[in-house]
């Protein structure tokens, strides 16, 4: 009988070769000394924009990213508003 990895063994090596490009950029941001948080933020920004691409984040075009940065500007907007609108009514009351 051989050896036997330990199943979240498998996974994170199966997650990891699936994933080049993730993997390339956590190697990066060790060798810089990024934070592990900054490295987190980091992996988080690229998986969104991945899913606003539909695709590998590797493929995109400079025009991608300004369809994404246009994309998220009007996000953050719409949250602003959202919260000044909540504010506004009363929904964020301080205990008295």
């Amino acid at each position: 009988m051989g050896f036997q990895p330990h199943v979240r063994q498998e996974y994170r090596h199966d997650r990891q070769a699936r994933q080049p490009l993730r993997q390339r950029m956590i190697e990066d941001m060790t060798v810089r000394h990024f934070k592990e948080k900054v490295q987190k933020d980091y992996i988080r920004h690229v998986a969104n924009f991945k899913d606003f691409l539909g695709r590998s984040p590797d493929t995109a075009t400079s025009e991608d990213l300004r369809l994404f940065q246009l994309h998220m500007t009007r996000a953050m907007s719409a949250l602003q508003a959202s919260i000044a609108r909540s504010s506004r009514s009363g929904s964020f009351q301080r205990d008295a």
